[in-house]
């Protein structure tokens, strides 16, 4: 009985640790040595913010196009150009979109001037111009492309195969015949245990921190890093956004302050 629990372990483990490894060459080949570009500026922006990220593309690469969706429905929140609900329902205050994305986001709500966020969203993340936003990205070497995702999902797996061999040790423990040495059976489970552990501890050095969305370019141009410029979507100079955009676009709606925002996005809307 303990090989079939030694077999499972075993086979969860090699998996997973190559899946892992796909994904880092994924991200390695996205990535590539040579020093990139800074993005290309929207044409709908002002002349100056190609010199820094505006706090879309700060977004994006925080939490891709979701987490952009919610920092534009925010900011227009703010300008009290859309009406947040904590039931989950946005309403449009002002029809006039500034941007690209501020547009696609009025023809998300609709005709009717009110939608469920959860539904805005998801139609944000299909549209043109939040996808213009991560193309421009990707192009300058700052956000991976869709080939290089997935290596958070990657990490998980592996970690979730090496419980799976310490709950499997224990199975094998607890229903060894009598007579049969278990310490001896519990030596065989320490060969999944250090190829799990073995392949964590290379990823943490080698890949940390783990990110489905910017590259390690992408990661030096967000806040708290050297040369960190930042610039609103459509404004013509440097400002200093408010800082709960800044806190939802870098750390998603958990971070706000607001509990009215806060709820209005965590909201289902039903």
């Amino acid at each position: 009985m303990w090989l079939l629990f030694l077999l499972v372990a075993c086979v969860a483990a090699a998996l997973s640790c190559a899946q892992l490894c796909r994904a880092a060459v994924a991200v390695a080949r996205a990535t590539g040595p040579a020093p990139l570009p800074a993005p290309a500026p929207d044409p709908d922006a002002a002349d100056g913010s190609a010199a820094g990220l505006t706090l879309y593309e700060m977004a994006y690469l925080s939490g891709g196009p979701h987490r952009l969706a919610d920092v534009v429905l925010v900011l227009m929140a703010q300008q009290r150009r859309l009406l947040l609900a904590h039931t989950g329902w946005a309403t449009v205050v002002d029809p006039v979109g500034l941007d690209p994305v501020e547009r696609a986001t009025l023809s998300a709500i609709g005709p009717d001037g009110q939608r469920r966020i959860p539904a805005i969203r998801e139609a944000l993340v299909a549209d043109e111009a939040v996808r213009a936003v991560g193309d421009r990205l990707v192009a300058a070497g700052l956000a991976l492309p869709a080939a290089a995702r997935g290596l958070r999902n990657a990490v998980r797996q592996v970690q979730g195969a090496t419980v799976l061999a310490l709950l499997c040790a224990a199975a094998a423990y607890a229903t060894a015949p009598a007579g049969e040495d278990r310490g001896q059976l519990l030596i065989w489970f320490t060969l999944p245990l250090i190829l799990t552990l073995g392949t964590l501890a290379v990823a943490r050095f080698e890949l940390h921190p783990y990110s489905d969305w910017a590259t390690g370019a992408g990661e030096e141009r967000l806040p708290g890093r050297p040369g960190f410029t930042a610039f609103s979507p459509s404004s013509p100079a440097p400002v200093a956004p408010l800082a709960s955009l800044m806190t939802l676009a870098l750390h998603g709606p958990r971070a706000l302050t607001d509990p009215t925002l806060r709820a209005a996005l965590h909201s289902s809307g039903a």
